[in-house]
């Protein structure tokens, strides 16, 4: 547009030359002269004007500086997994073998997370904690009902299982891999539930066939937990097995003694249906009457923080041979 404005100049400036010119040779010199002065005039307003206009950018031009204004964003905004300082090679060993004896069973020995039990690598508190001042808040006080019980465990030794999860790769996408995991003795197995297990469990009645149902990842998860509800069992086929009700024995200052489904218990109160569909409930003061409370999974609660890899490999092994 402004070298337009000069050609327009620039003729205006011509024809006014000629105009001169006609008059004759006698004003020829001051014609001329005048013609230059307007001609000057003219090439310095349309220089000055160019001067003024914006520069003009390519598509290639404002591409690459559209890329590098995101090059500059993107290394001020907080980096997706904030990074942690390595710890000593020993200190994430000993995490690793403390996360393999209490936390495995249920979210994986990659920490990847099972049927019972998330993911970890991305858990936002694990990403957030620093040396274990976040897991150990989870870590001493669990979610019940979640499925996932407190555990006895030092500051120091949830610092090195959190050393140990922050030493694992979070830019490893893939799947984990896949593991063998029946690598323990069956008849120490069969040892071990005949040991521990026939008071709730009998190989002939709720555990009749179970080898052939689950998988031994699943056979190995149910050892844990029980089946307890919060685990996440919804998707399984077949169902696992039915839990029994927690039921309470409570015994009468007179010595009766009333035995049912549990359905309330307070520090006032205990509610209970008998096996004839009755309801009867019980003030309670202090220890009287006394309660007794029977949950099928307490023993596999308090087993969490006690389970050993050599039992639970022989127990998987042992109940998969129940076909």
């Amino acid at each position: 547009m402004y070298l337009h404005s000069i050609s327009i100049l620039i003729l205006c400036a011509t024809h006014h030359t000629s105009a001169f010119e006609d008059r004759g040779r006698d004003t020829n010199l001051r014609g001329h002269s005048r013609s230059i002065g307007v001609l000057t005039f003219a090439l310095a307003i349309g220089a000055f004007a160019f001067a003024q206009q914006p520069a003009t950018k390519t598509p290639a031009q404002s591409k690459a500086k559209a890329q590098g204004s995101a090059h500059v964003v993107s290394l001020h905004r907080a980096p997706a997994y904030p990074p942690h300082p390595a710890s000593p090679p020993a200190e994430v060993e000993q995490g690793q073998r403390l996360f393999e004896g209490n936390c495995s069973f249920c979210h994986g020995t990659d920490a990847r997370g099972g049927e019972s039990g998330p993911n970890l690598l991305r858990a936002q508190v694990v990403l957030d904690d620093k040396k274990g001042e976040l897991i150990s808040r989870i870590v001493h006080h669990g979610f019940p009902t979640q499925g996932m019980p407190k555990f006895d465990l030092s500051d120091q030794e949830v610092a090195t299982i959190a050393a140990f999860l922050h030493s694992l790769p979070l830019a490893n996408r893939g799947a984990p891999g896949k593991l063998d995991i029946l690598v323990g003795i069956a008849a120490d197995g069969k040892a071990y539930f005949d040991q521990h297990c026939t008071t709730c469990h009998s190989v002939t009645r709720d555990l009749a066939g179970i080898g052939g149902k689950y998988d031994p990842k699943m056979l190995q998860n149910l050892i844990v937990s029980g089946g307890a509800q919060g685990f996440a069992y919804s998707r399984v086929e077949p169902a696992p097995p039915k839990i029994p009700p927690t039921t309470v024995t409570v015994t009468l200052p007179s010595g009766e003694i009333v035995t049912g489904r549990l359905d309330q218990l307070s520090a006032f109160i205990v509610g209970l249906t008998e096996p004839d569909g009755s309801y009867r409930s019980f003030v309670r003061n202090g220890a009287i009457p006394q309660v007794v409370v029977h949950d099928p999974l307490r023993w596999h609660m308090e087993m969490l923080s006690k389970w050993n890899d050599t039992d639970i490999h022989n127990l998987t092994s042992y109940l998969v041979t129940l076909k």
